[in-house]
């Protein structure tokens, strides 16, 4: 859902949710890394000190962006861009504005995501359903995560992760090839147990407190995206 104000700005409705909703596990690592740095002193870390096990694995993966917040709405400039994520939009864009690099078609969908994660400074997560060129449907993860520099957030890092249940796609123009818009499942920040829990070291309290836990819980089966 979306509502609307002047001159066609989409203003999106974001659920809360702990990162227990993100699906695929290499960007549950990616989040965990995070994760255990904002757990300091409960604020978004500096870009520098963002290193996590297997980067290099998924550079293919992911896009770094700067923020340029000198006017009334942030820009988003990328940086660096995986050949994966390239061969979806049909071309390359480092350097280039993501909301002109996505397009007048798309950003209406992608730019609000950005946007709240600039503003909350925590890490937002969405999945969008979207067609191949052969109609095949293709579930899009994006995570979002944020850093600060002078307490502003000043980069943003995202993974994407592209998966079919029916097997194989085309990754090729994927996100420009059909004029069908991205149909989403889910964006939603995630502000809820901002913490990262290591395997198997849940204490008999913590089992009490979840136990005690009231309202909806987000429960996500675990899949890895090729």
């Amino acid at each position: 859902m979306c509502r609307f104000l002047p001159a066609g700005i989409f203003v999106l409705d974001f659920a809360s949710t702990a990162p227990s909703a993100v699906k695929s596990i290499r960007q549950r690592d990616l989040l965990n890394t995070w994760l255990r740095l904002y757990a300091r002193q409960q604020v978004a870390p500096a870009i520098w000190e963002y290193q996590p096990a297997r980067l290099e694995e998924e550079l293919s993966d992911l896009i770094y962006y700067t923020v340029d917040r000198s006017g009334p709405m942030p820009h988003l400039i990328i940086q660096s861009e995986g050949t994966r994520i390239s061969r979806a939009y049909g071309h390359t864009g480092k350097g280039i504005l993501l909301q002109d690099y996505v397009g007048p078609r798309l950003a209406p969908f992608v730019m609000p995501i950005y946007h709240e994660c600039v503003a909350r400074g925590l890490p937002v997560y969405s999945v969008a359903d979207v067609d191949d060129i052969y109609g095949r449907n293709v579930a899009y993860e994006r995570l979002l995560l944020p850093f600060l520099t002078d307490d502003k957030v000043s980069h943003v890092i995202a993974s994407v992760k592209t998966f079919c249940e029916d097997g194989g796609f085309e990754i090729k123009n994927l996100m420009r090839g059909n004029d069908a818009p991205p149909r989403p499942r889910l964006r939603a920040v995630i502000d809820r147990d901002l913490f990262h829990r290591v395997p198997g070291r849940i204490a008999a309290a913590d089992v009490v407190e979840l136990a005690d836990q009231s309202g909806p819980n987000v429960a996500a089966e675990t899949i890895e995206p090729n």
